[in-house]
């Protein structure tokens, strides 16, 4: 004879007394409560705008110190290299002058046909390097007189000059580039006075000629 399983009775959850099914299932969340944002998230959202800002304007000023290091560095460049360029022509222009008396000695022996043989062409070598370290050579006769650039070691008047004039160079000028290293020495000649007063008279005396002379009364 078969022995018979027991069965069980199925579990019912329990309800309390004059509860429904209804009341034992939990309620959904209505759309309107599921989009409702909390209170605490409007005052997040203003904090961050808030730390935003003051990134921004740090960043700002971050920036605007950059650009001006940035500048005063340059400027501090440039500022170095001019130093740089002056320091360099002033050592060239202090090397120069001391090279002057014996460019003067080479032009003189120039003139009186001395400058022959190996003489020479260590002469012209020396003038060729001066001249590339930018040494230049001025004063000639004729020039007016110029007391920036001309010293005048010898005065005399001349008839035939209408301005003050160099009419000998007793020694050569030198600059480099703008700056005047020695000037030139130089003998100048005046006009002779009175020699206007004479010219214009006779200039006079020309222009009543050719109009056929003062008109007689």
């Amino acid at each position: 004879m078969t022995e018979e399983t027991p069965g069980f009775d199925e579990q019912q959850p329990d309800v309390p007394s004059g509860a429904t099914s209804d009341d034992a299932e939990p309620k959904a969340a209505s759309p309107s409560e599921e989009g409702a944002a909390p209170a605490g998230d409007t005052g997040q959202d203003v904090a961050l705008v808030a730390q935003l800002d003051q990134a921004r304007t740090a960043l700002g000023e971050r920036t605007g110190d950059l650009q001006r290091l940035q500048a005063e560095f340059q400027n501090y460049r440039r500022r170095v290299e001019r130093d740089r360029i002056a320091v360099k022509e002033i050592a060239i222009a202090n090397l120069l002058t001391e090279l002057l008396p014996v460019l003067d000695d080479i032009g003189r022996a120039r003139e009186h046909g001395e400058l022959v043989g190996g003489f020479k062409s260590v002469a012209e070598s020396l003038e060729g390097t001066a001249a590339k370290m930018g040494l230049q050579q001025f004063g000639k006769e004729g020039e007016p007189f110029d007391p920036t650039i001309h010293e005048a070691l010898m005065h005399s008047y001349a008839p035939d000059v209408t301005e003050t004039t160099c009419v000998a160079i007793l020694q050569p000028g030198y600059r480099i580039g703008e700056r005047t290293i020695r000037p030139a020495r130089v003998a100048v000649a005046e006009p002779q006075p009175g020699a206007q007063t004479v010219k214009a008279d006779e200039s006079a005396d020309a222009d009543d000629k050719e109009s056929g002379g003062p008109d007689e009364g």
